[in-house]
């Protein structure tokens, strides 16, 4: 495509002109610099002899003035029959305003977007004017289509039906985000498929109250607009496989969210037993393997929710990433999700989140893609939306150094109310801002001793885990696929967090506190144990118990 770019009027000030030009170069247009203070006349001229595909014109000078300019350069370009281009222009808050009540004006940019949008703007809006090109639908080619730039997700899920086609509406006109997931309510999660079991006095509760297939066709329908985002939805809690099915048949679904061992006895979100529960699980990661669809496996979030100490929430990334890849899926989702549990300091957060990548990439290779998605957590929320604000940056901007290839924005409102289009789209703008910041280049992590060394040391801790969970049964990785085993790993307190004592299958024995900026194992008095004695004594404890050994 071609572009040709002019700074009309009287105009002198080319500066922000130039650097659209070259980031049109650099997106794979070729440009032409007509110059500055160019007379409306002459631009016309400059169009007819090198006839662009997109003309970009900036102007800085008053609203009034330009406004005169785009009249005259409206009729002369009706009268020549040049109308059919697409023209694009730069300038103030004020001129901007001005030009946008030209309806041959496509898009004025009035300096208060982000490198990002600009740059989707010239690969994909203003190709699809020309009817060029469309926005991918895929998850791997969208992430391939924004790179360098992370793929921006946020959820949905008001108290009716109409409330969120709205919002989502609304979203997906705006723009900036690539990625609106779904979220239903608690009914639909899991009753969907018995909805006799439906309590008409829980609807809307924690999502939007969805009830039929026609009503995840509106949803989808709704974002057919704009820049057409991928659209996803949280995973039921029961009929698992019929859900996976549902959700790629009606939204398309972008990638499924479903974990090994949750929406069980574990943490009630479903009446299913554990062990029941983690084989319909495994079969239902293994059907949207099967269907191409990519997939996410959530219980490393899950087990720090419940205030599981770093070696667990790691050590249960790499069981959830390997399994996965058992079971034939060729596209991962990995979540990072951040400031888990509350008051974790930056560098320890860091420390873990680059353990984990480690260990779940080292299963990666050319049939398992992992993708790394970074997120607010939203534990650390606090209710004042001004420092939830800064929360957000501050968040974003130190989990950039994971290099995510999606950014899921939390809203800065979710700790009081849930979240509409206005306040998503302002999240999406501060986060985006704290990643654009951070892609100009940062500090490695790494250099830093302390986080190097804490890094290798929830590295090993979480390996003890896995190798203490193969030594339930013959100590193969093959053990890591039994379901059996995998609730003995729960049972024997393996895998144990404090928040799941009383209500769960199981044990909430562990105890866990911060110290120095990190979620550790302690005792009774407070101080630490190393992850080597915790195993230790619990495989001494169930080789006592007959249920615990010779599986």
């Amino acid at each position: 495509m071609k572009m040709i770019g002019a700074s009309i009027g009287s105009c002198v000030h080319n500066v922000g002109l130039l650097n659209f030009l070259n980031l049109a170069r650099q997106n794979g247009y070729e440009t032409v610099y007509v110059g500055s203070a160019i007379p409306v006349e002459k631009l016309v001229e400059e169009i007819e002899k090198h006839q662009p595909d997109v003309v970009a014109m900036s102007y800085r000078l008053g609203a009034e003035a330009l406004r005169n300019l785009l009249e005259t350069l409206e009729d002369l370009l009706k009268a020549r029959g040049l109308l059919d281009k697409t023209y694009i222009f730069g300038g103030t808050v004020e001129t901007a305003e001005a030009a946008r009540r030209f309806s041959f004006i496509k898009k004025a940019f009035d300096g208060s977007e982000e490198l990002d949008e600009i740059v989707m703007f010239l690969r994909g809006e203003a190709r699809k004017l020309q009817k060029q090109e469309v926005f991918p639908q895929r998850l791997g080619e969208r992430i391939k289509f924004k790179s360098p730039f992370p793929l921006i997700r946020h959820h949905i899920g008001l108290q009716t039906l109409e409330e969120t086609i709205e919002e989502i509406k609304k979203m997906a006109e705006s723009q900036l985000l690539d990625v609106i997931s779904i979220a239903p309510d608690q009914n639909c999660q899991q009753f969907f498929f018995e909805p006799e079991k439906m309590d008409p006095k829980q609807d809307g509760a924690g999502g939007a109250p969805i009830r039929t297939r026609e009503d995840f066709v509106r949803l989808y329908e709704a974002s057919r607009r704009g820049n057409y985002p991928l659209v996803r939805c949280y995973a039921g809690t029961t009929h698992m496989v019929e859900f996976s099915k549902l959700l790629k048949e009606t939204i398309n679904n972008a990638w499924a969210a479903i974990p090994i061992m949750w929406y069980s006895d574990l943490d009630r979100r479903s009446n299913r037993p554990l062990l029941e529960a983690i084989k319909e699980n495994m079969e239902a990661i293994r059907w949207n393997a099967e269907n191409d669809v990519p997939v996410e496996v959530t219980d490393s979030h899950q087990w720090a929710l419940r205030l599981a100490h770093d070696a667990v929430e790691v050590a249960t990334a790499y069981l959830a990433t390997f399994i996965a890849k058992r079971l034939e899926v060729r596209e991962y989702v990995q979540q990072f999700m951040l400031e888990t549990p509350s008051g974790i300091s930056p560098r320890a957060d860091l420390a873990k989140m680059i353990a984990k990548r480690e260990l779940v990439e080292r299963l990666a290779d050319e049939n398992f893609k992992v993708y790394r998605m970074i997120r607010t957590g939203l534990m650390s929320m606090p209710a004042d939306h001004n420092a939830a604000m800064g929360q957000i940056g501050v968040s974003m901007f130190y989990g950039m150094a994971l290099e995510p290839h999606i950014v899921h924005v939390v809203a800065y409102c979710e700790s009081t109310k849930r979240a509409t289009a206005k306040e998503i789209i302002e999240s999406v703008k501060i986060a985006r801002r704290a990643i654009n910041m951070a892609l100009r280049g940062c500090v490695d992590p790494l250099a830093d001793p302390w986080v190097r060394g804490e890094k290798e040391r929830i590295k090993e801790e979480a390996l003890q885990i896995i190798e203490a969970i193969k030594s339930l049964g013959e100590g193969k990785d093959e053990d890591l696929l039994r379901p059996e085993i995998l609730f003995e790993a729960v049972r024997t307190g393996i895998l144990d967090a404090p928040a799941v004592k009383g209500f769960s299958v199981a044990k909430g024995n562990v105890k866990t506190a911060l110290i120095d900026g990190q979620c550790r194992c302690v005792d009774e008095e407070g101080n630490l144990i190393s992850e080597k004695d915790r195993l230790k004594k619990l495989l001494e404890e169930a080789c006592k118990d007959e249920s615990g050994c010779c599986l």
